[in-house]
């Protein structure tokens, strides 16, 4: 009986320079789409996303490449698409865990669905589809960065969105009064107001957590508050379009 020894370095067995350039791919574009979510400040941004694309890429090697010892051997026979399949499955889990609801209002729905897409590019990455996975990513920008600029002019009652203001200033000089007049003039309707605690900090200075929603700029509000006197920091997010 002869024993062949198989490369531990070939592209027949999944281990080549292919492979490696299709989980590159997917580091890449799951690093982009990862990117936008953070530079958006959602939950799953830059390292939840990187890790999803890359991840799946992988688990699609090992579909099609896992096996390949088995495959010659009599009475066995193999599906790949059955990793895919569990996959889409798995990721649910990860998705699901990024929905809530607060006050009637679903959110991070978009997040999620986001965190379904960039599994989609990895495995079409992993699954030797470059071309889809660029296309797929690069739909995504249109969709995540248009498509709310598009509702906002064309589709009423869609311009709304729902902020997150942390604000940290000095006490001691009714500043925060001031302030709820500044969002107020500013196009905003205040929904929540609600103080934290600031760990380790010995100066006389304070954060409150506002929760407003509105169609006015956002930036501009940022700009406004930042510029008052006695605020130290101004953090914002804007809440997911669905």
């Amino acid at each position: 009986m002869t024993v062949h020894a198989v490369p531990l370095w070939d592209v027949n067995n999944g281990q080549g320079l292919r492979q490696l350039a299709e989980l590159g791919l997917a580091l890449l574009l799951s690093s982009l789409i990862g990117w936008e979510r953070a530079a958006q400040q959602k939950s799953a941004g830059l390292r939840t996303h990187t890790l999803v694309g890359i991840a799946s890429a992988l688990m699609m090697e090992v579909s099609q490449y896992g096996f390949s010892d088995v495959l010659g051997l009599e009475n066995v026979s193999f599906d790949p698409s059955r990793v895919a399949a569990q996959i889409v499955s798995g990721i649910g889990f990860i998705g699901g865990g990024l929905i809530f609801v607060r006050r009637d209002a679903v959110r991070g729905l978009t997040t999620a669905a986001t965190i379904w897409l960039t599994c989609a590019v990895g495995m079409a990455c992993g699954g030797g589809l470059p071309i889809l996975a660029l296309v797929v990513t690069a739909l995504h920008f249109l969709v995540a960065r248009g498509y709310p600029r598009l509702a906002a002019r064309f589709v009423p009652g869609t311009a709304v969105a729902t902020v997150e203001v942390r604000l940290t200033y000095l006490t001691g000089r009714a500043l925060l009064p001031r302030l709820l007049e500044t969002c107020t003039r500013s196009g905003f309707r205040i929904l929540q107001v609600r103080a934290e605690r600031l760990p380790g900090r010995t100066d006389l200075a304070a954060r409150v957590l506002l929760e407003l929603e509105g169609s006015a700029e956002t930036g501009r509000l940022a700009s406004e508050l930042f510029e008052s006197e006695g605020v130290l920091d101004v953090e914002m997010s804007t809440g997911d379009d669905e």
